[in-house]
């Protein structure tokens, strides 16, 4: 091993930083915990291997996100893997630090506690409350479970490059700063939509929330309408997941509805024997082809035995399918369908994944560190 890089790595495991800022005390290396990777001892990257393995969560983060954004559905078992690696690191570094004596096991344990104390809680008690979805809870828990504290990567090419992060933060409590990020990456979507927006001239209440589709568009994208009688809203509508089950629920496609919406209005056209609505996803299952709806050729449909008093059939699909399709009342599915079958364009929520920042949070915060602190510093 050249001797630049040999004393770089030892610098590195006493908790010393040969360029750069001055660390806090709570990074992998001035815990004194880690073994040097086979990348540290080759000069490349100073770092411990318990960190070097936590890397694995951009590509799998990354893959869920696209996944979320193609079809709004993420395996919940993709996470037990990065859930599983950081609890065998915790454990590793926990071991090496019980060894290496209270000063080490603190600068572990209490920056883990305070990661994990924290961003659990907020992830929870938010999905709970509806403000993300259980993909994006899971990935924060899985993250807060790998990254108990904030991790070290220092490159040694070019010569004298500063150790990443370069932000660590004033807390060491590096799930927060992931989740910090996030949050700073989230709250740029209404002034890019904003700013896309005014530029095209739709200068609407709903401009810095939404962005318009064409009708024959809406059996491929996800989002909620924004959209009333009345013209663009700030209030979410009608959930096109919940669109999507209903049409495929009777067989129609939005097309059908547009062709003939006096028809397909009054309940005696629902079928006898409806499709099954799926969970809403774009490709989880297609509508019926035009024509092949209730009371054309083979398919019968319900008659006068239908309820009279149900505009679109739409208390009796909610009644009849599993669940709530998202939330949805009969009468936001009513003025939904009224509002695909006049419009032309509609508004809707572009719904970006809560994932999608998380993801971009991450990177931030492996090779930035806390935005936050940037900002204010």
């Amino acid at each position: 091993m050249p001797r630049k890089a040999r004393s770089r790595t030892i610098e590195l495991t006493r908790g010393k930083r040969t360029t750069g800022r001055k660390r806090n005390d709570n990074t992998a290396a001035s815990r004194g915990v880690g073994r040097e990777s086979p990348l540290s001892r080759s000069g490349v990257i100073g770092t411990t291997t318990p960190d070097l393995l936590r890397l694995v969560a951009v590509p799998l983060l990354a893959w869920a996100a696209v996944r979320d954004v193609r079809s709004r559905r993420v395996p919940s078992v993709a996470w037990v893997p990065l859930g599983a690696l950081g609890a065998v690191l915790l454990c590793w570094e926990a071991w090496l630090a019980w060894r290496a004596g209270p000063l080490a096991r603190s600068d572990l344990l209490v920056p883990a506690a305070v990661g994990f104390g924290l961003v659990v809680p907020i992830a929870y008690f938010t999905w709970w409350a509806g403000g993300f979805g259980g993909a994006d809870a899971r990935a924060l828990f899985a993250l807060a479970l790998l990254f108990p504290t904030v991790p070290t990567y220092a490159i040694e090419i070019p010569p004298d490059t500063p150790p990443f992060p370069l932000e660590p933060g004033t807390i060491a409590a590096f799930p927060f700063t992931i989740l910090a990020n996030a949050v700073v990456v989230a709250a740029c979507v209404p002034v890019a939509l904003a700013v896309r927006n005014a530029a095209a001239g739709r200068l609407t209440p709903a401009m810095a929330v939404g962005r318009p589709v064409d009708w024959d568009a809406l059996e491929e994208t996800h989002g909620r309408l924004l959209e009333t009688a009345e013209g663009p809203a700030l209030r979410a509508g009608l959930d096109l997941d919940a669109l999507r089950m209903y049409l495929r629920w009777r067989g129609l496609t939005v097309a059908d509805l547009r062709a003939d919406p006096d028809r397909y209005r009054d309940p005696a056209t629902l079928p006898v024997e409806p499709d099954r609505p799926t969970d809403g996803a774009v490709g989880a299952g297609r509508s019926a082809p035009t024509g092949a709806a209730a009371g054309d050729g083979d398919r019968p449909a319900r008659g006068p035995e239908a309820t009279a008093d149900d505009p679109w059939g739409a208390e009796t699909f909610l009644d009849e399918i599993e669940g709530t399709a998202y939330g949805t009342s009969p009468e936001t599915l009513r003025e939904g369908l009224e509002v695909v079958r006049r419009r032309d364009r509609v508004w809707i929520s572009p719904g970006m994944p809560f994932l999608v920042a998380v993801l971009v949070g991450l990177v931030i915060a492996l090779v930035y560190g806390d935005l936050l602190v940037g900002l204010v510093a």
